[in-house]
């Protein structure tokens, strides 16, 4: 069982920058691949950043590639999306996802609002 805990989100300006942070309990984050995904009012839930256990790959949906950046540290158990050149379109709110290597069990955290204005 792993529990997620997010943090970091806000109100800023487009243009601004904001870092996300999920806190994982458990003792085998080490071995989860971690991502983060968001839901904007009105829509679907949709993908947004991942990294793997193993290699540490990184993978960004199109629409953030380059203006954001995840990482993580394994000794703190936490993950971050380095949010820069925000958008408006990018106001959703943004969940942790942690998924074990074997792609059997997922979990989700309970999101942080984000929010950017014009």
């Amino acid at each position: 069982q792993v529990h997620l805990v997010e943090s970091g989100g806000g109100l800023v300006q487009a243009g601004g920058s904001l870092r996300l942070s999920c806190a994982a309990s458990g003792r085998t984050f080490s071995t989860y691949n971690m991502g983060w995904f968001r839901q904007a009012p009105g829509k679907e839930r949709e993908f947004v950043a991942t990294i793997t256990w193993s290699l540490g790959s990184t993978y960004y949906a199109d629409s953030v590639k380059g203006r954001f950046t995840i990482s993580r540290d394994n000794a703190k158990n936490t993950v971050y999306l380095q949010m820069n050149s925000l958008k408006p379109e990018d106001t959703a709110v943004y969940y942790c996802h942690a998924q074990d290597r074997s792609r059997s069990y997922n979990y989700w955290g309970q999101g942080t609002q984000v929010t950017v204005s014009s």
